[in-house]
């Protein structure tokens, strides 16, 4: 940075040096007490010295609210960006990051967190202590699962974690409630769930089924073949109401969430004929789990099944 910044531009609040191939940010930065936002995009900052001494304590440390630094070489979160107390939008997107220090939790005012495109594999347990953290992007990481405490993240509206490793959810996820955005694609967990829910088309014979059982046509056992009886015989009926359709071999599986003893939520596998019978259903011809189902719906079921569909969208 140039020298003398702060005595040319006293009132200077936003500052962009993006692309400008800077290893280092200069001393002078510290002199500009009103600077609000930095973007030090695609540059080549990282190593020692990269940024000036004292930043947490200089009048920038207090000023600053919008920091980028996405783009550039960090292979971890520089402890000096830890103290600046009143950041709300922090991004380390591209970098070489292989970690989130358990210390982010003393960013208290962020509301905002990018950290994509590095090497994370794990997330701390104390992320969950930022009250007012509304975006999150761990996206094109190496993460393997998730921390249960990341349900007292009550302010997240958008959490990306697409393209990572994630196999499972923990089952506290559903407590966020007010989450508007979930980004799962390209994890073994989605490409698992997509697979076992595809719907293959039903067989002429099932189709022929199919017609005869929601027709009605009569038929005796001496009108069909032994095997064919056997086989109307097996006609499951479709737990949608407005549905009345059967089905034999081709079904729709597709996960709902039910209440158990007014304790607990579990994830059931739910049978439909068709993919168009998707729509919220009963299952009072299942009796296995109608007795400890609620007709009546909360928050958790609500955003349970805005889940399934952002999975398999």
């Amino acid at each position: 940075l140039p020298a003398g910044l702060s005595q040319w531009f006293p009132a200077l609040e936003v500052l962009d040096v993006s692309g400008t191939g800077l290893a280092e940010l200069g001393e002078e930065l510290l002199a500009l007490p009103r600077l609000h936002t930095l973007l030090a995009k695609n540059n080549r900052l990282g190593g020692p010295g990269s940024l000036p001494k004292g930043l947490g304590q200089a009048p920038l440390g207090r000023s600053l609210r919008v920091l980028n630094f996405s783009g550039n070489r960090f292979a971890e979160v520089p402890p000096a960006l830890l103290e600046l107390r009143g950041l709300q939008s922090l991004s380390l997107g591209g970098n070489r990051l292989h970690g989130i220090p358990p210390d982010i939790q003393e960013l208290r005012s962020l509301e905002f967190l990018y950290l994509g495109g590095n090497f994370i594999t794990s997330i701390p347990p104390e992320l969950a202590n930022l009250p007012s953290l509304s975006y999150l992007v761990l996206c094109d990481n190496k993460i393997q699962s998730i921390p249960p405490q990341l349900a007292q993240l009550h302010s997240l509206r958008s959490l990306s974690l697409h393209n990572n490793l994630l196999t499972y959810l923990p089952r506290e996820i559903l407590n966020l409630v007010h989450l508007e955005e979930l980004s799962l694609r390209g994890n073994p967990l989605v490409v698992r769930f997509v697979r076992d829910l595809t719907y293959n088309p039903p067989s002429l014979q099932e189709l022929a089924g199919r017609t005869i059982k929601t027709r009605n046509v009569p038929y005796a056992p001496s009108d069909l073949p032994e095997n064919l009886v056997r086989y109307l015989s097996l006609a499951s009926n479709c737990p949608n109401p407005k549905c009345g359709g059967v089905y034999f071999d081709s079904c729709v599986r597709q996960i709902k969430f039910v209440d158990f003893c007014g304790k607990y939520r579990l994830p059931l596998m739910h049978y439909l004929c068709s993919p168009e019978c998707s729509s919220p259903c009963s299952s009072a011809s299942q009796s296995s789990t109608s007795q400890s189902e609620s007709d009546s719906e909360d928050e958790a079921s609500v955003a349970a099944r805005r889940m399934q569909k952002v999975l398999l969208g």
